[in-house]
């Protein structure tokens, strides 16, 4: 398996704490299962923010190496909701499902 750093044409320590929280995150939050997207891990240079976009819909992110954010999208109106907790990011998620299945 390649891992590729998208947006990052060198580290600064800024990005590379942020990532290794990201990281740590990860593996607290999800255990030893968990899937990345495809071109998942990265830098976006618009908002500043290491990350790592997971299937479930939700990202972990971190700006200028603080404690990470877990991010979730609204992909119908492009929406960002930031939560502390992976938990809070879930629970998001199941409602914007469910809001899906009732409309």
């Amino acid at each position: 398996m390649t891992i590729q750093i998208h947006g990052l044409k060198s580290f600064t320590y800024c990005e590379t704490k942020g990532l290794a929280k990201c990281f740590d995150a990860l593996t607290n939050q999800l255990g030893t299962y968990y899937d990345v997207m495809d071109d998942g891990i990265g830098f976006n240079a618009n908002s500043g923010y290491v990350y790592i976009a997971l299937e479930s819909g939700i990202t972990i992110a971190s700006m200028l190496g603080h404690d990470v954010e877990y991010i979730v999208t609204d992909y119908n109106d492009g929406e960002e909701f930031f939560f502390n907790t992976y938990k809070e990011a879930e629970a998001k998620i199941d409602e914007l499902n469910n809001m899906e299945e009732t409309a």
